[in-house]
């Protein structure tokens, strides 16, 4: 009984923390503030926004119409497809939790991490009646559906701008200057691992033109 209370408990927490995301998408500072410094988000409801916003990106390229998305099925690596979004997600998160740690930022890594992921909510939001859309209009319609697609990237990126400056307590011209130095933290961090990434692939071929070396001569 009292294990059936607590998985209530915790999935009508799940559930409010959730919904949530949709007060934070209208009123994006208060809710930013109250998600973190209330306690009214959880890293449950984060990763359930982050894994429909996956999913809706996925399966766009299939039910959006080919007159808007044509796609090569056989040329498309799903797992990079992910990557694209998980791999930009965690170098924005380190880099603009490093970056502002050391001016005073007030936010902690979870925080950063939360505070982006309910940003994302427009996207899945405005993608999903976009793919029914797009199956009806015409071609001369679809600047329509064009200027939606851009409207929720535009959505989720003045969203992660609001949770920045509610989540670390910047004011707004210190908020998006370090919106800019976390950006460019993370084009730092990704040449770094290009170089790092070069190096190792450079020192296998190495290794193994010696090891063929070897065994020719053996």
């Amino acid at each position: 009984m009292f294990e059936a209370l607590r998985k209530k408990e915790t999935y009508s927490r799940f559930w409010k923390s959730f919904k949530f995301g949709f007060y934070c998408m209208t009123h994006p500072l208060d809710g930013f503030w109250d998600l973190t410094h209330e306690k009214r988000g959880t890293y449950a409801a984060a990763n359930a926004i982050l894994i429909l916003t996956i999913f809706v990106r996925i399966i766009r390229l299939k039910y959006t119409s080919f007159m808007f998305i044509q796609v090569y099925w056989e040329e498309l690596n799903i797992f990079l497809y992910i990557a694209g979004v998980l791999f930009p997600l965690a170098l924005w998160v380190i880099g603009n939790w490093a970056c502002t740690t050391l001016f005073d930022g007030k936010g902690r890594l979870g925080q950063v991490y939360m505070g982006t992921c309910y940003a994302l909510l427009p996207y899945p939001v405005i993608q999903i009646p976009l793919m029914l859309i797009s199956n009806v209009v015409t071609l001369e319609e679809g600047q329509f559906y064009g200027v939606l697609v851009v409207i929720s990237l535009v959505y989720c990126g003045l969203l992660i701008i609001a949770a920045m400056g509610q989540i670390h307590e910047f004011s707004a011209g210190k908020n998006l200057l370090f919106i800019v130095v976390s950006l460019v933290a993370v084009l730092i961090m990704i040449f770094i691992l290009m170089i790092f990434f070069s190096m190792i692939a450079q020192g296998v071929a190495y290794f193994i033109s010696l090891g063929r070396e070897v065994l020719f001569r053996m």
